[in-house]
C-alpha cells in the first residue's frame, strides 16, 4: 500500500510539474526573450541571451507614445470594471432577493445571453455606437461592456447564499432596499466582487478587436492595439519590441491578481453555495 501511494504521488507530481511547465514556460520565455537583441531572437529563440540588453524596452518607450496608450488601457479597464461591479451586483441582487413579475423569465434571458457568442453582437454594437456618434471615444470603448450576463449570473449565484432572514431583519428595522444593498449586502459580497473584478479587468485590459475597430486615431489606441500596429514594419515584425510590450502589459494584471487572490479564490469556492 505504501509503495502504491508513493507511485501515485510521483505520478501526480510529474503531472503537476508538466502542467507548470506548460503554463509558466511561455511567460518565462517571453520575459527572457525581451532582453535579447532582435537578431538573437530570430537565430536562437529558445536559448538564454548571450548579452542581456534593455534595447527593446528603450525602443518601447521612445518609439511609441507609451504613457498615452497605457493611460487609455487603464481608463477603459477601470471604467469597465467599475461598471460591471456596480451594475452586475445591482441586477444580481434584484434577481436573487427581490420578488417581482418576470424575475424568472429575466434570469432565463441572462442564461440565454451567456450562450450567445460575443462576435454575434459585435456588428450590431458597432453600428449602434457609430450611429450614436461615440466612435473613437472613451464612451464608445466602454459603454458596450459596462455589464455582462456572466457578471450578473456570478453575483446572483453568490447572493443566493446570503440568508434571507438577514435582509428581512433589516427591513423590519426600517431599512430601505438601497440601504440594505449598500450597508449589508455589498460588504458581504467582497469575494464575488473580487472575482468579478479580476476577470473583468483582465478581459478589458487584453481586449483587442473592439478597440481596434472603434479607436481610429492614435490618441485613443489601447496598449494591445498599439503594440500590434507599431511592432509590425513594412516587411518585418519587430519581435523584441512586441515581447517587451507584452511583458509590460502583463504586469498590471499580475499585480491585480496578487493583491486580490485571496478574495478571488474564496469567491470561486463559495459562488453557488446555498
Amino acid at each position: 500500500m505504501a509503495r502504491r501511494d508513493l507511485v501515485a504521488r510521483i505520478v501526480l507530481y510529474a503531472v503537476l510539474l508538466a502542467a507548470l511547465v506548460v503554463v509558466v514556460g511561455p511567460f518565462l520565455w517571453m520575459l527572457v526573450s525581451s532582453f535579447k537583441t532582435e537578431g538573437e531572437i530570430r537565430s536562437a529563440p529558445t536559448g538564454w541571451p548571450s548579452h542581456w540588453t534593455f534595447t527593446n524596452y528603450r525602443d518601447l518607450f521612445s518609439r511609441l507614445n507609451f504613457p498615452q496608450y497605457f493611460a487609455n488601457s487603464a481608463i477603459v479597464a477601470l471604467l469597465v470594471t467599475a461598471g460591471n461591479l456596480l451594475f452586475c451586483s445591482l441586477i444580481g441582487y434584484a434577481l436573487a432577493k427581490l420578488n417581482f413579475p418576470g424575475r424568472k423569465a429575466l434570469f432565463l434571458t441572462v442564461l440565454g445571453m451567456l450562450m450567445v457568442p460575443g462576435m454575434v453582437t459585435f456588428v450590431p454594437q458597432f453600428v449602434l455606437i457609430s450611429n450614436m456618434g461615440l466612435a473613437n471615444s472613451y464612451a464608445g470603448l466602454v459603454l458596450p461592456f459596462l455589464a455582462g450576463p456572466f457578471g450578473v449570473f456570478l453575483m446572483r449565484q453568490f447572493l443566493l447564499a446570503i440568508p434571507d432572514d438577514l435582509i428581512e431583519a433589516a427591513r423590519v428595522d426600517g431599512a430601505g432596499e438601497w440601504r440594505i444593498f449598500w450597508r449589508i449586502v455589498l460588504p458581504l459580497c467582497r469575494p464575488a466582487l473580487a472575482t468579478l473584478g479580476i476577470l473583468t479587468f483582465l478581459a478589458s485590459w487584453n481586449n483587442f478587436l473592439w478597440p481596434l475597430v472603434v479607436a481610429t486615431t492614435d490618441d485613443k489606441y489601447t496598449l494591445p492595439v498599439a503594440l500590434a500596429l507599431y511592432s509590425i514594419g513594412q516587411n518585418r515584425i519587430y519581435f523584441g519590441l512586441l515581447l517587451a510590450g507584452a511583458v509590460v502589459v502583463v504586469l498590471p494584471v499580475l499585480i491585480v491578481f496578487l493583491v486580490l487572490q485571496k478574495h478571488f479564490l474564496r469567491g470561486i469556492a463559495t459562488t453557488g453555495l446555498k
